[in-house]
């Protein structure tokens, strides 16, 4: 009896290097695929998503961040760090003010995509 949640198992024994070089030619160079698995690493965090939630509509200051989210300022600015980090916020000064905005139209599809992934069911 067949579990609910196994894997169907390939019963293949063919090598299919057609396929196999022509992905093998397609993949991401190394320091692609690393910089990428640090972007995904830090969208996995609560807090990180609802600051980009934020910024996604508008642009803000640490302040109102921090009063948005219920935290401190500390916290904000060091997860703020790691978002420019990533390149998934950049800032700007206006004056004595730092306002923090997406980085680019990117990280606003992409968070726009993740969520739409898992809201549908």
């Amino acid at each position: 009896m067949k579990k609910q949640n196994e894997l169907p198992q390939c019963d293949c024994t063919i090598i299919h290097n057609d396929i196999i070089n022509r992905v093998r030619s397609e993949m991401p160079r190394a320091e692609h695929l690393y910089d990428l698995s640090e972007l995904f690493k830090s969208l996995s965090d609560q807090t990180r998503l609802k600051i980009l939630f934020a910024l996604s509509k508008n642009e803000m200051c640490v302040c109102d961040i921090a009063n948005l989210l219920e935290m401190s300022q500390s916290a904000i600015s060091h997860q703020l760090r790691v978002l420019r980090n990533v390149r998934l916020v950049k800032y700007h000064k206006v004056g004595k003010v730092v306002y923090y905005t997406l980085d680019d139209n990117h990280v606003n599809e992409l968070f726009k995509q993740g969520l739409d992934h898992v809201a549908h069911q």
